[in-house]
């Protein structure tokens, strides 16, 4: 297996001979093996223990063979210990999405603190590990890179045993009297990747006895079929996707006309958080009313006229927030507005451009607050004609720079205010007015 080994790492470029590598390290029978095989094909090596304190005496005795397993290879040794319960109630995600997460970043800290004399992380994933991730992502709903399953090469991860089963990895332990520890969760189906392992997949082996290498054969013809979808999704991404700061405008009409439609959108609105169960909300987008959205956990898709912008959340830099009706305050690029329904009464004595008093029953939510752009038009406050905004700074003798930042806020496609400057006439207070939208500019 060491020849095969060094062959897999040579014909995928993993890492060269001369590179000091860091090998993660749980004490179980896959990494013992990554270990034994880096050393007698003469690699120069760390060894990275993560303790979850998942297991209670279970995950000490791990922690102590990992160090003896060190000792015995004169490698050097890095453990971290995590309270991985704790964190995981703190960022509201799973038990192995949370482990997984402080592992690898762990580990990227490790080979930055380190002045780069650690070339490449090594996971001991093989190749039944990549047969359960292509299964999970395939009924997760991650597309076309999902399943390809993992990569050999990932950034700084390399997996060097992704050509060999289980199976044959503990063959090569029993056959060079390797020790290791047994994880004693492995056996619980309680995890989804146990559960496909010991319940789904020797349940498909019943009807398909070779279903484990068909799979397996699939997985490389996926990851040549990905390459090729890609190369096509970045054409269309290049046409479609314009970069304004840190949101991406995405013109409503050419994205009506790309092919295949729902495939396309998945590609570009996957990297921001949105899921497959949200690619019809996006394509209803297209038609939708101005000012409409579809949100994720970090972002937003919004409608504006004939584009669809994706924006991040409660960001400063953003050109574009959306207002709801019941937001009492929101934040963009130095100041805050904050709203409010106001008596009449108290309202109509202030006249102070930081202040909009407008008909509450003439505003319809949710509001855009945006950069202003050129074309755009409003009624100034006594007027019945409407003028240009070009126009209206010039008259107010406004600056290049005050010009460059001044936003406006809409209802329904129509500016109601030049945001510390001047309402549209069309939305001002009258006597009929019962109850009035007070919006107060706070530098």
């Amino acid at each position: 297996m060491t020849e095969q080994f060094k062959k897999y790492i040579a014909a995928n470029k993993l890492f060269e001979q001369q590179d000091h590598l860091l090998l993660a390290v749980s004490g179980g029978v896959d990494s013992v093996v990554l270990v034994d095989l880096c050393f007698k094909a003469g690699y120069s090596f760390s060894i990275a223990h993560c303790n979850f304190q998942l297991r209670g005496e279970e995950s000490s005795r791990d922690e102590a063979f990992v160090r003896e397993l060190a000792k015995k290879y004169n490698a050097e040794l890095y453990v971290k210990t995590f309270d991985t319960v704790a964190l995981s109630n703190q960022y509201k995600t799973s038990i192995e999405e949370t482990a997984r997460n402080l592992r690898y970043a762990w580990f990227e800290e490790l080979l930055k603190t380190n002045d780069y004399r650690l070339s490449a992380i090594l996971t001991a994933h093989h190749a039944d590990d990549n047969i359960e991730t292509m299964l999970m992502n395939f009924f997760r709903g991650t597309g076309m890179k999902g399943l390809r399953g993992m990569l050999p090469k990932n950034g700084n991860i390399a997996r060097p045993l992704l050509f060999v089963q289980r199976k044959d990895i503990e063959a090569y332990a029993l056959e060079n009297n390797l020790a290791f520890v047994t994880d004693s969760t492995n056996a619980s189906t309680e995890y989804t990747r146990n559960f496909f392992r010991h319940k789904i997949i020797p349940l498909v082996k019943e009807i398909y006895p070779e279903a484990e290498q068909n799979l397996l054969s699939n997985q490389q013809r996926f990851a040549e079929a990905e390459l090729l979808y890609q190369q096509s999704i970045q054409q269309h991404k290049k046409k479609l996707l314009e970069y304004k700061g840190n949101e991406i405008h995405i013109p409503v009409l050419k994205l009506k006309k790309a092919e295949p439609l729902k495939t396309i959108v998945f590609e570009i609105i996957s990297e921001f958080g949105f899921t497959a169960a949200q690619i019809n909300d996006v394509v209803d987008l297209l038609d939708a009313e101005n000012s409409k959205y579809v949100q994720a956990a970090t972002h937003r898709i919004i409608k504006n006229r004939s584009w669809l912008i994706i924006a991040p959340l409660q960001n400063e830099e953003s050109s574009f927030v959306l207002i709801e009706e019941n937001d009492q305050q929101v934040s963009t690029a130095g100041f805050q507005l904050q709203l409010s329904i106001a008596n009449k009464p108290d309202a109509e004595m202030n006249t102070a451009n930081t202040i909009a008093l407008l008909d509450a029953s003439t505003v319809t939510f949710p509001l855009l607050l945006r950069k202003w752009k050129t074309g755009d038009y409003f009624y100034p406050l006594g007027m019945k004609k409407k003028k240009k905004l070009a126009r209206f700074f010039i008259d107010q003798k406004l600056s290049r720079t005050e010009k460059e930042n001044v936003w406006v806020l809409e209802s329904n496609k129509k500016i109601i205010w030049v945001v510390g400057h001047r309402i549209d006439d069309r939305f001002k207070i009258s006597a009929s007015t019962k109850s009035l939208l007070k919006i107060s500019l706070l530098k």
